[in-house]
């Protein structure tokens, strides 16, 4: 007799499954709501996703060098990591960015760094994506202001930035202010880039993050959405059009080891959303389409057996590409020991390029459709989330959840299982607590030392002596002002971040007005 089996989300599985589990319709086609199969109706065969590498660290300069080298291997996208401090609002010399300058991605002070991070690529002929929240604006702003310097028509700039706040509250950290003064600038956001930025992905409400703080597949599909909700009925407060802003709204999940469900995950996050913003007004199809980048799953890599990582990325990467992903990111085999070294970031790419060009998986559309498995799993994912998309709705939606530390509570509860069952050897993980080895290897080491707040503190004390002071101040009062009034503080932050303002300087303009979120 068979022993009861469930998957990583304690969802049940059947020996087999047949014809009669899955209410899946031989109708649905790729390109055609609710695009469960995928969001264009040829998807790989008129165009690969975007292979767009992860990366970031230490100074401009030395990312710069990183973004020429993934380019000439290949990469067709650029992804911006940034350190800690940056994503917090915090300059380079402030005190409570010892210890973190450079360390988990590129220190961004000013514009004068946004200039050195791209220097010799022009904006307007690639796409960028810049994982970045509570500090979004600014950084879109510098990335706005560069492409203006260089001459670039705005009208055809692409990319995407993160500006998705929420889930940093529920799991992530990298919050400065308050849920609603943050809803406040993400809103803003969505109405400059609809009139300045048209192409512009204007937020990617990201599942990833929370995923890595423990949730389930499930919880993942369900957070995310029911926070894409929250996005959506703020901008409509603000009379925003939901079939304009819907179309610049994308998603980011995350890539865990299994394959069948991780595939099925992305299936039904399609279905779901589609409804979900035919339900809120949205008409013209490009509003109802889920477009979303995936990351392979950091927390899943291991630092024992270190080259084992290479296989649980490959699983991981097939899966968003069967699962029908429109951007992809495959993380380097030794990040579980440090910043990935050049040659891991190789393997990396090469990964995806080999999934694309020798694995056949873009040579059809959604190849795994009609799988029994598969579409019972995809209808099951859709029936466990709209049960806690609905517990959410009923809280008031994903703000008041965050506020009452509901979807924090959850995430935790999960994470704990999951670290009870691994220690208890019921999850096994290769290497870990299974298949172990006593041999110790050497690898390669890459790591960012202290002396790069030195280099950012000179470079931020020689801006603030040579910049114009005049023109700074006014773009600094004017910011300032702005803040009580209910106007847009975009073209305002855009005047600071021209006038040489750092990062840390606007961050303390929004920090002295809206106050900081105590968590």
């Amino acid at each position: 007799m068979s022993t009861e089996k469930k998957n990583n989300s304690g969802l049940p599985i059947d020996v087999v499954y047949g014809p009669n589990e899955t209410k899946a319709a031989a109708s649905e086609q790729p390109g055609q709501f609710p695009y469960t199969r995928g969001v264009k109706a040829d998807m790989y065969r008129g165009r690969l996703w975007t292979m767009r590498q992860y990366a970031g660290f230490s100074t401009a300069e030395a990312s710069n060098e990183r973004y020429h080298y993934l380019l000439n291997q290949g990469t067709t996208g650029l992804s911006v990591a940034f350190d800690l401090p940056t994503q917090i609002g915090y300059d380079s010399d402030h005190a409570m960015s010892e210890g973190e300058v450079g360390k988990v991605g590129v220190a961004i002070d000013s514009l004068a760094d946004m200039e050195i991070l791209f220097k010799g690529i022009q904006l307007q002929d690639v796409t960028t994506s810049m994982t970045i929240n509570s500090t979004a604006s600014t950084l879109l702003a510098m990335y706005v202001a560069l492409a203006k310097k260089q001459g670039a028509d705005l009208s055809k700039i692409g990319g995407t930035i993160q500006n998705d706040i929420l889930k940093e509250y529920a799991a992530r950290g990298t919050y400065i202010y308050p849920v609603r003064p943050s809803m406040r600038l993400i809103t803003d956001i969505f109405e400059w880039c609809s009139k300045e930025l048209p192409r512009w992905n204007t937020i990617s409400i990201s599942g990833y993050h929370i995923r890595e703080a423990g949730s389930t597949a499930v919880q993942e599909l369900a957070f995310t959405l029911a926070n894409g909700k929250a996005y959506v009925e703020a901008a409509k407060k603000k009379g925003l059009d939901v079939n304009v802003f819907g179309k610049r709204l994308s998603f980011f999940f995350n890539a865990h080891n299994d394959f069948f469900e991780e595939a099925a995950k992305f299936r039904a996050a399609r279905r779901i959303w589609a409804n979900i913003m035919k339900s809120m007004g949205a008409t013209n199809p490009d509003a109802m389409m889920l477009r979303f980048h995936t990351q392979t799953g950091g927390s899943t890599l291991t630092a024992q057996q270190p080259e084992n990582n290479i296989a649980r990325v490959t699983i991981q990467a097939l899966s968003a590409v069967l699962g029908g992903t429109q951007s992809l990111h495959t993380n380097g085999y030794d990040e579980a020991l440090n910043l990935p070294t050049e040659k891991a970031a190789r393997i990396a790419l090469r990964t995806q390029q080999i999934i694309a060009n020798e694995s056949g998986a873009a040579s059809t559309v959604d190849p795994l459709a009609g799988s029994y498995y598969v579409e019972h799993l995809t209808d099951t994912l859709e029936a466990e989330a709209l049960k806690l998309i609905d517990q959410i709705d009923a809280m008031g939606g994903s703000v008041a959840a965050v506020e009452a530390g509901w979807m924090q509570e959850q995430i935790a509860r999960s994470s704990y299982e999951t670290q009870k069952s691994i220690e208890s050897g019921e999850q096994i993980v290769v290497g870990v607590n299974a298949f172990t080895s006593n041999e110790t290897e050497s690898m390669p080491s890459f790591k960012i030392n202290d002396s790069i707040r030195v280099q950012q503190s000179e470079k931020i004390a020689h801006l603030k002596a040579t910049r114009n002071a005049e023109i700074f101040s006014s773009a600094i009062k004017n910011l300032d002002e702005a803040c009580t009034t209910e106007n847009n503080l975009m073209p305002h932050i855009l005047d600071c971040v021209e006038a040489y303002a750092t990062l840390g300087e606007i961050a303390d303009i929004l920090r002295n007005r809206f106050g900081e979120y105590q968590g």
